[in-house]
């Protein structure tokens, strides 16, 4: 299961939306939140460049850490 670690996140409607723009991206399922930590793990069907995961992150206002 791929694991991003994910920045700014605060509250469940900060877990809503970044659930919400990773299963938007076709290939990515099933995903989990940690908001204590930022660590977001999520089930591939097909590879999914990281590129693409940080561009939907980004555009909803979060930063993928590494």
């Amino acid at each position: 299961m791929p694991a991003i670690n994910v920045k700014g996140m605060s509250c469940q409607h900060c877990v809503a939306s970044v659930t919400k723009a990773l299963t938007a991206i076709a290939g990515i399922s099933n995903v989990k939140i940690d908001l204590a930590t930022g660590k977001v793990t999520y089930d591939q069907t097909r590879e999914v460049p990281a590129g693409e995961i940080k561009t939907a992150i980004s555009a909803i206002g979060f930063e993928v850490i590494a």
